[in-house]
């Protein structure tokens, strides 16, 4: 008694030109394939000859997407210089399969991250998306909104890579960020973009908007990094400044901020005027130590070369040829932010940073920083650049910490217009 046919491995699909001649060829082929071998090959774990070109997936139509060899279908792939893969011409509406080709497996290792770090980011960060590591090929499969933007993101990745950049998930965040703003910037430019290399660390800007603050301060002679903390406005102020003095543009670098408590009233403080205010300006001298060899930094300060002063000694002084950084400039009060840019010389540049929402002046008193805009917006040599929470890089919660305060903030600021406006009705009425 004859057995049964048995039911075809390619069954028939509704699929675009050239796929329907191709697959009548296999389907002769596999007519050629006797029940008895295909049983063998599959208890081998191989194989038949057609599966090889041919991948079925389960799905509504019995077929979700079909991926190809390269010599089949001339798809194009992901070489190294090339700007983006080659669309698959004949995927199904909404599916898309792109082949990222790697010349080698260091090139490879260097892409996706050691023990593929950065790939099992990607991969949280597009979840509907499936990768499959075969080789020196990375083959990616999904929504066809998601599959252009992670090639994308591959693209700038090889770029860094072949810049010498460590690809880590904190560097993929940073580039990710920088995709999303769709800014006519490189990213690659913007991350590669070193300042400064001190004891075995690169110092760059690591966001959009803090690329555009560097190139302010190259730009300008006065200038004003606006913005929340952990975003690096005074740590690439300091880098610039370091900088500036390493290629003998400056003659002197010059740190000063305001001496104002933190909310607290610390008292009368033993020691010495340099004791007393050492703990305020601590944190310049931590971003000095990061920068420059620490046995050098006390050579330089006694020959002169770095000052870290407060605000007050700036009074009567004329500062020629120096790089002067005015930190936590939220605490100055309009006349001191006015005695202070009044100090400026011949061949120097001045950086003012500060966060308008964490002032410590005494309550009632106005921020030097908050009105400064208003009076210098215009004139020619200033520049105002903003940062916020999106700039943040320090913990990922610090971002999330700035954009609650802001969220609680505009909360308030709404309820007392409401609340003051209620009022004025009723008095009204």
């Amino acid at each position: 008694m004859a057995e049964p046919a048995a039911p075809p491995m390619f069954p028939e699909v509704s699929m675009p030109f050239p796929f329907q001649r191709l697959m009548r060829s296999w389907r002769k082929m596999e007519g050629r394939w006797s029940r008895r071998n295909r049983s063998i090959a599959q208890a081998q774990g191989r194989r038949p000859p057609a599966a090889g070109i041919v991948r079925y997936f389960e799905g509504i139509t019995g077929l979700r997407a079909i991926t190809m060899t390269e010599s089949a279908n001339g798809k194009r792939r992901l070489n190294t210089g090339e700007g983006a893969a080659g669309e698959f011409p004949h995927s199904l509406p909404g599916s898309r399969t792109e082949v990222v080709l790697f010349d080698n497996s260091d090139q490879m290792v260097q892409s996706l991250g050691s023990h593929d770090e950065a790939l099992r980011y990607i991969e949280e960060q597009f979840p509907a998306v499936n990768f499959h590591v075969r080789g020196n090929e990375l083959s990616i499969t999904g929504p066809a909104s998601d599959v252009p933007r992670i090639m994308r993101l591959l693209h700038e990745v090889r770029g860094l890579v072949a810049r010498g950049t460590v690809i880590s998930p904190a560097v993929l965040q940073q580039l990710v960020a920088l995709l999303r703003t769709q800014s006519l910037q490189n990213p690659v430019d913007v991350l590669t973009h070193d300042i400064l290399s001190s004891r075995g660390k690169t110092i760059r800007p690591k966001t959009l908007n803090q690329k555009t603050y560097v190139d302010s301060i190259d730009t300008n002679t006065v200038i004003f990094g606006i913005g929340p903390a952990g975003t690096g406005k005074t740590y690439l102020a300091m880098a610039k400044a370091v900088q500036a003095l390493q290629q003998k543009e400056v003659s002197r670098i010059i740190l000063t901020r305001p001496a104002v408590e933190a909310g607290e009233r610390l008292g009368f403080l033993p020691g010495t005027l340099s004791d007393k205010i050492d703990p305020y300006l601590r944190p310049l001298y931590d971003a000095l130590h990061d920068m420059m060899d620490p046995e050098s930094i006390p050579r330089l300060m006694a020959a002169g070369t770095i000052e870290v002063a407060p605000l007050a000694y700036m009074r009567g002084r004329t500062l020629n040829d120096a790089f002067i950084i005015l930190d936590e400039a939220q605490n100055t009060t309009p006349e001191q932010m006015k005695m202070f840019l009044t100090r400026l010389g011949f061949g120097s540049k001045m950086v003012v940073t500060g966060d308008v929402t964490q002032v410590d002046l005494p309550f009632g008193t106005r921020s030097g920083l908050r009105i400064v805009e208003e009076i210098l917006q215009g004139i020619e040599g200033v520049s105002f650049s903003v940062l916020d929470a999106a700039d943040v890089v320090r913990h990922r919660l610090v971002g999330d910490i700035v954009n609650a305060y802001s969220i609680w903030d505009e909360t308030q600021r709404s309820r007392v217009k409401h609340s003051a406006g209620a009022a004025k009705r009723g008095e009204h009425a």
